[in-house]
C-alpha cells in the first residue's frame, strides 16, 4: 500500500552560553525565505546521506562557525502549522558552550549570527521561541540530575562563578552554604593553589573540574536537591 507523504526533516540547535553572569542563546538572522531578516535558532534540512547528529553539527558549523562538544537530542516538533513553506518536522538539539572559546561567523543562509541574553530574545522565526523555551526548561531540570558547568565555565574559576551560573539558569537565589557543601561532596570540583583577586571583595581559591569524576557522574546521573534562599 502506497502511503501519500511529503514530509521534510530538519534539525535545530538550542545553543546556550554563559558570559558576564548572563545565560545566553546563539541565534542566526535569516538571509532568505518567508522569514527573511528574522532571528532564528541555527539549523536546516537533513541531507539524504547524513544522520541527524551529522546534520546538526554541519548546520552549526556552516551557519555560526561553532563546533559544539556537547549535544543531546531535545524534542521533536511536528505541528502541522509550524512552518508555512512545507510540512516540516524538526528534531531539536541542546548544546552548551562557553562563548569566549569560539569566534562566531555567519555563513551559508545566515545573514548574521549573535549571542542574545535570554532576557532579550526577540520574536523568533517559525516556532523557535517554543523550541527555545523547551530547551531552557530541559536545562533547568537537568541541573538536578546531571552536573552542569564544564562546558560553560573557564578552566579555573572561583566557586562564586558556579554559584552564579546555577542561580542564573534557575533565575532564583540559592542557599549558598548548602549548595557549596553538597556540590563539593560529589568530588568533581577540586580546589587549586591559585588565588582569584577580584576588584572588590575578598580573594578566593580557584577551582577546576575533575574531568574523570565529572564524566562518571554525567554518564551515571546524580540527584542534587537544590535549596533556595
Amino acid at each position: 500500500m502506497k502511503i501519500p507523504q511529503n514530509i521534510k526533516v530538519a534539525v535545530d540547535a538550542v545553543v546556550f552560553g554563559y558570559s558576564e553572569n548572563k545565560l545566553q542563546i546563539l541565534l542566526i538572522q535569516q538571509k532568505f525565505g518567508i522569514e527573511k531578516n528574522k532571528w532564528a535558532l541555527p539549523g536546516g534540512f537533513v541531507r539524504d546521506n547524513e544522520t541527524l547528529d551529522q546534520a546538526v553539527i554541519r548546520e552549526l558549523k556552516e551557519e555560526t562557525g561553532v563546533k559544539a562538544n556537547y549535544l543531546e537530542q531535545l524534542y521533536t516538533f511536528g505541528n502541522l502549522d509550524r512552518d508555512k513553506r512545507d510540512r516540516i518536522i524538526s528534531i531539536s538539539y541542546l548544546a552548551l558552550l562557553n562563548p569566549k572559546n569560539f569566534t562566531i561567523k555567519a555563513d551559508t543562509d545566515a545573514k548574521d549570527v549573535k549571542w542574545f541574553s535570554i532576557s532579550e530574545v526577540p520574536n523568533l522565526a517559525f516556532d523557535h521561541n517554543k523550541i527555545l523555551l523547551t530547551g531552557l526548561t530541559r536545562l533547568q531540570n537537568k541541573i538536578n540530575y546531571q552536573p552542569i558547568g564544564f562546558e560553560l565555565l573557564k578552566k579555573e574559576f572561583p566557586f562564586s562563578d558556579i554559584e552564579n551560573l546555577y542561580q542564573t539558569i534557575l533565575n532564583r537565589k540559592i542557599d549558598r552554604r548548602n549548595f557549596r557543601k553538597k556540590l563539593l561532596s560529589f568530588g568533581f570540583l577540586e580546589e587549586t593553589e591559585k588565588i582569584y583577586k577580584p576588584v572588590s571583595g575578598r580573594p578566593a581559591k580557584l577551582f577546576q573540574f575533575n574531568q574523570k569524576k565529572y564524566k562518571e557522574l554525567e554518564s551515571n546521573g546524580f540527584h542534587f536537591e537544590i535549596k533556595f534562599a
